[in-house]
């Protein structure tokens, strides 16, 4: 059986593991168990700040999506930024990945939010062409970042 629902906290160790397969894929970043593990227990602390959504198949972990919630000026509201987007390689190829974002977007547009923001690494072509297909389209916007720790 397939669910996707929130996570919990006992869900947690099994999405930094699958954030870690993750960033195996992005150029980026590199695992660092710790600050995935602050990262997902604030966000699951503080619903206000995102949810976790957890893909499931007979009742264990096998997908995530972190969804993030702002505000933009351009759209006078809240907005999704959407990371940490995996299915394990196990269960891959089989639709499911589709299933979790379109799960997450349709949660967002019930919440009222008016656009869903996502990065993916440049040279991950099977990622963009995933996000293509479910209707993303390109932005003229760069993405810019610099550490402050």
């Amino acid at each position: 059986m397939i669910a996707i629902d929130f996570a919990q906290e006992d869900d947690l160790p099994q999405l930094a593991d699958l954030i870690a397969e993750l960033f195996t894929l992005e150029s980026d970043f590199q695992p660092e168990r710790d600050k995935q593990l602050r990262g997902l227990r604030r966000i699951l602390g503080e619903p206000s700040l995102g949810r976790l959504f957890v893909l499931r198949i007979d009742g264990k972990v096998a997908g995530m999506a972190n969804a993030l919630i702002t505000v933009s000026t351009a759209e006078g509201g809240r907005v999704l930024l959407l990371e940490d987007v995996i299915v394990g390689k196990e269960h891959r190829g089989n639709g499911l990945g589709r299933r979790l974002v379109e799960h997450v977007l349709a949660w967002a547009q019930e919440q009222g939010m008016t656009r869903v923001t996502l990065l993916a690494d440049r040279d991950n072509h099977a990622a963009l062409d995933f996000y293509r297909r479910l209707g993303f389209e390109h932005s003229n916007m760069l993405v810019l970042r610099k550490p402050l720790a």
